[in-house]
C-alpha cells in the first residue's frame, strides 16, 4: 500500500461497524492517527482503543479536531454534526468501500462479492495463502474464529477483502482477482427496488477487474449467469454442473463434516478435500476458495489443510454449548437474515442434528427486505419445529404499515405452524425458553440486528 499523501489523522464515522473497525485497525497497524466515533461502545472498540485509537462514543463536530480525512459508513445520516463540521472545514470524505480500495493499492489484491457467502469465503481464502505461508492482509465482515479479528496486517503480497454491495460502493473497488459467488435479490433499497439494477452494479464491479485478472464465478447460479456474457474479463467457473472449470463432486455429509471433491477441469486432475462445517453452502463457499488457490498456484497440501482447519467465522453457525437446568444442549448462532441464507441454516442444522427439536428465535431485519420477501420468509420459517419472534430490527428504516412480526406469526399460523410464540420484550426470553425447554435439543438465534445482544444474554445466564 502507497502512503496517503499529507495524511496523517483518519476519522471514521461509525468506526463500530464490522466493515469499518478492520479497516481501522489496518491503518492503525500501517501507523495513522486514527479515531472514530459510534452510538455504543464494545468490546471491539475497547480494544481498539488498547491498540492506540482515540474513540469517542456519540457524535459531536468536536470529535474531528485535527482530521486530514474522514471515512463514513453507509448508515450515518447526513445531519451528523461531524459529517457537516468536515465540509464546513472542507475535509475530504470518502465511503468506507473508497477506503477500502486506497489500503489494496500495491497489493495483488483478491475480493469477494455475492449476495451470501462473501465472509465466510474472504476467511478461507486468507486461511489457504495464510496456509501457503504467505502472510495475506485481510478485511473482512466478521470475525474470524481462529484468529478472534476481522483484519489482520500481513507481510505478504496478498490482500484479501469482503466487497458489499449492500450500499453499491463495491464499486469503488479494482481487485486484480475478484470472486462473485451468487446474487439475490437483497438490498433493493439502495437500488431503486429493481434487480436490473443491482444487476448492473455487479456487471460494474466485475468491469474493474484490470485485463490481466480474472474473476471466479459461480458458475451454478442462475442470476449469475444472467451476467456473465457482460463480463469482459477471464471467468473461471466452480459449481456442481459439468462445464464448470472447478466441478464439486461427492459430496458427503456426516456429524458436521462434509467430504467432497474438486475436479479440476483444465488439468484433469480430482482433490479431495474436508471441511468441518455443515451445509451445501459451505461446500460452494470452500469450492469458490480453492478455485483461487489453484489458479493462483499454492501447494494443494496447503489448501487441503486450510480448509480442513477453517474453522469458521462469527456469527456464521457458531455453536456453543449451555445448560439450562439439568439439560446440555447447543445454541447455533447465525447472522443470516435473508430467506435463502435462513434456509441454509435450516438445511445445516438439519443435516448435523437429523433426530433433534430445535427452537429458532428470529428477528426478522428491515422492514423493506420483510415486505419485498414476504412469502419467502413464511415458506422458510415454516419449517422451524419451534419458533420465538422477536420485532422486526428497523436498521433507521421507517415501519410500513401491515408489516410486523404479529402478521408474520398469524400467517405461519394459517399455514399450518404449530408452535410460535411473538415476544415484543427480549427481556422475556429466558422465561419462555425456561418453560420450552423439554420441547426442544437446539436452541438457535437467528438475524443481523439485535438479537446478537440475545445470544449473548443466553450465554451469560447458562454457558457452562
Amino acid at each position: 500500500m502507497k502512503p496517503f499523501k499529507k495524511v496523517k489523522k483518519i476519522h471514521f464515522i461509525g468506526i463500530g461497524g464490522a466493515g469499518m473497525i478492520g479497516i481501522a485497525k489496518v491503518l492503525l497497524q500501517k501507523g495513522y492517527k486514527i479515531s472514530g466515533s459510534d452510538i455504543l461502545d464494545s468490546v471491539d472498540l475497547k480494544k481498539l482503543r488498547k491498540d492506540g485509537a482515540k474513540v469517542f462514543i456519540g457524535h459531536s463536530k468536536k470529535n474531528i479536531k485535527g482530521t486530514n480525512l474522514v471515512v463514513i459508513s453507509s448508515a450515518i445520516d447526513k445531519k451528523n454534526p461531524e459529517l457537516i463540521q468536515a465540509k464546513n472545514e472542507s475535509i475530504t470524505v470518502i465511503p468506507r468501500a473508497e477506503m477500502l480500495g486506497s489500503i489494496m493499492i500495491g497489493y495483488e489484491s483478491i475480493a469477494v462479492a455475492g449476495s451470501h457467502g462473501k465472509t465466510s469465503t474472504t476467511s478461507m481464502i486468507a486461511k489457504i495463502i495464510s496456509m501457503a505461508n504467505l502472510s495475506p492482509t485481510y478485511v473482512v465482515g466478521g470475525k474470524v474464529l481462529s484468529s478472534n479479528k476481522n483484519s489482520h496486517l500481513g507481510d505478504g503480497k496478498y490482500i484479501v477483502v469482503e466487497a458489499d454491495e449492500s450500499d453499491g460502493t463495491f464499486t469503488h473497488l479494482q481487485p486484480d482477482v475478484a470472486v462473485l459467488t451468487n446474487i439475490n435479490d437483497d438490498h433493493l433499497v439502495h437500488y431503486d427496488n429493481r434487480f436490473e439494477k443491482l444487476l448492473d452494479s455487479f456487471v460494474m464491479f466485475a468491469a474493474n477487474v484490470p485485463f490481466y485478472g480474472y474473476i471466479v464465478i459461480n458458475g451454478d447460479d442462475k442470476n449469475v449467469k444472467k451476467i456473465s456474457n457482460r463480463i469482459s474479463r477471464t471467468q473461471i467457473t466452480f459449481g456442481e454442473s459439468k462445464k464448470n472449470n472447478y466441478r464439486i463432486n461427492s459430496i458427503n455429509s456426516r456429524k458436521g463434516k462434509q467430504h467432497f471433491e474438486i475436479f479440476d477441469k483444465r488439468n484433469k486432475k480430482s482433490h479431495k478435500f474436508i471441511i468441518n462445517l455443515p451445509g451445501k453452502h459451505n461446500v460452494f463457499n470452500a469450492a469458490a476458495s480453492i478455485s483461487v488457490g489453484l489458479e493462483e498456484g499454492l501447494p494443494i497440501s496447503a489448501i487441503k489443510k486450510a480448509i480442513r482447519e477453517y474453522s469458521g467465522v462469527e456469527r456464521r453457525y457458531e455453536k456453543h454449548l449451555i445448560k439450562i437446568g439439568s439439560k446440555q444442549m447447543i445454541l447455533i448462532d447465525d447472522y443470516g437474515h435473508h430467506p435463502l441464507e435462513i434456509e441454509s441454516n435450516i438445511n445445516a442444522y438439519k443435516e448435523e442434528f437429523p433426530n433433534k427439536k430445535v427452537c429458532m428465535i428470529f428477528q426478522p431485519h428491515r422492514f423493506s427486505r420483510t415486505a419485498q420477501l414476504f412469502e419467502d420468509f413464511i415458506n422458510t420459517l415454516k419449517r422451524t419445529d419451534l419458533l420465538i419472534l422477536l420485532d422486526i430490527y428497523p436498521a433507521s428504516e421507517k415501519p410500513i404499515k401491515g408489516i410486523n412480526s404479529k402478521i408474520i406469526k398469524e400467517t405461519l399460523k394459517q399455514n399450518g405452524h404449530k408452535d410460535i410464540t411473538y415476544v415484543k420484550n427480549h427481556n422475556d426470553i429466558h422465561n419462555i425458553i425456561l418453560k420450552k425447554k423439554d420441547a426442544f435439543d437446539i436452541l438457535v438465534t437467528q438475524g443481523a440486528g439485535s438479537i446478537s445482544y440475545v445470544c449473548e444474554s443466553l450465554k451469560n445466564k447458562w454457558m457452562n
